[in-house]
């Protein structure tokens, strides 16, 4: 085509410089090319007009994505797909002109991926819908982001926009085949690959139409809070409960995707007003575990409420990572500097973590603190053989800088037996 005709679609070049600077600043690894943001960003007016050009024209084909298998907390892998840079700006064009259409329409209950709405609010609402409902489905979908039927998720987006490149691009996505590390293509005739920049968008739209309005529709009574793929539905009884589950297995069914009966529980949120047993009393939701514990009302006697925590799985996995650090063996440091390098992680767990029941990140970082007296001792001479003495160092330290350390500031205090 000639540069001088006009182009079938009419995208601004503008929209493609304002997409690029939302990948830029969600930075990201490189896909199939091996290409880096920083190396993208070399040639980036070249890279940002070929993108334009080819989008305008109709001619832009999508790479393979490049797949990474990561483990998953509860055993096996889950494929995230890692588009190229260029791939990302052009899906992020796209998003952005799809995304003002469909957001307004989403539920007020869905939480994931989207603007001004967070994991705390969805875990916030739980928490609050757990003491007014005795019961609670806790839904596992086997497999979602890999079994989204194509025709179903076109037919969705073909109803919200009038767009034809939109349309023609999303579809171009979804078909795009996927690729391992060793260079083997595997075409794909259903799902969207977990990573991509509209995946997130197309899944909540998805799950619009399966879910949340069919509740709304069918089940106006029953409320719950979904982010992405993870929800969590209240109901008055364990029969609701029971009646509620089989009709989404129908329902899911109907639309090309399977409930994991294995993950999904019934469970009963047991506290001093619900005294039954129940096979299941505790669920985790976006890393919190919800259970029976123990809280103080605002005349400070004591009782037994249904609340979040952090969950036993993300405090095993914090434990790993700061073992990963190997503190003890870094004597080359000051405390300060290991303050310095680990404190931005730190501050991030306890932001997410902390939010609701903070306490019970306080054992988790009394393991961060006897690995910091283990780095004393192997640092100082005269603290070498003197583990007692090191730990009252120690404590000297946090309690005349009680801000040096993030989770000192939140009240973990050294102790000494």
């Amino acid at each position: 085509m000639n540069q001088s005709e006009p182009k079938p679609f009419c995208i601004s070049k503008h929209a493609v410089l304002e997409a690029w600077e939302r990948v830029k600043a969600n930075q990201g690894a490189a896909g199939i090319d091996q290409e880096s943001i920083k190396d993208f960003e070399r040639k980036l007016k070249n890279n940002l007009y070929c993108i334009w050009n080819r989008m305008s024209s109709g001619s832009y084909l999508p790479p393979p994505v490049r797949t990474v298998a990561i483990p998953k907390a509860g055993g096996g892998e889950r494929k995230l797909g890692i588009p190229t840079v260029a791939d990302r700006v052009a899906q992020m064009v796209v998003k952005r002109q799809l995304e003002p259409r469909i957001e307004p329409l989403f539920h007020p209950d869905s939480y994931g991926y989207r603007p001004f709405k967070s994991a705390h609010d969805a875990v916030g609402r739980a928490r609050q819908r757990c003491w007014r409902y005795d019961w609670v489905l806790d839904l596992d979908i086997k497999g979602f982001f890999d079994n989204i039927p194509h025709d179903l998720m076109m037919r969705a987006v073909r109803k919200h926009t009038q767009e034809k490149w939109v349309v023609l691009y999303v579809e171009r996505w979804l078909k795009a085949p996927a690729q391992d590390e060793r260079g083997n293509q595997t075409p794909r005739n259903k799902g969207t690959p977990q990573g991509g920049v509209i995946s997130p968008l197309l899944a909540n739209l998805f799950l619009h139409y399966t879910l949340d309005t069919w509740m709304a529709r069918h089940y106006p009574d029953t409320p719950f809070e979904r982010y992405a793929d993870d929800a969590i539905l209240h109901c008055r009884t364990r029969g609701e409960a029971e009646r509620l589950r089989e009709a989404i297995i129908a329902r899911l069914a109907e639309c090309g995707l399977e409930l994991n009966l294995q993950k999904t529980k019934i469970v009963y949120c047991k506290d001093d007003d619900r005294r039954k047993n129940h096979e299941h009393e505790k669920f985790t939701f976006l890393g919190y575990e919800f259970r029976s514990r123990r809280a103080k009302n605002y005349r400070g006697k004591y009782f037994i409420s249904f609340l979040p925590a952090v969950s036993d799985k993300a405090a095993k996995k914090i434990r790993q990572e700061m073992r990963g650090w190997k503190l003890h063996l870094r004597s080359d440091k000051t405390l300060s500097d290991l303050a310095r390098m680990f404190n931005p992680i730190i501050r991030g767990w306890v932001q997410y973590y902390g939010r609701y029941y903070r306490s019970m990140l306080h054992p988790i970082f009394r393991h961060l603190d006897r690995t910091l007296v283990r780095w004393a001792c192997r640092k100082y001479k005269k603290l070498r053989t003197h583990h007692r003495r090191a730990e009252h160092w120690l404590r000297r330290i946090c309690q005349r800088e009680p801000k040096l350390w993030v989770h000192w500031e939140i009240g973990v205090r050294v102790t000494v037996p």
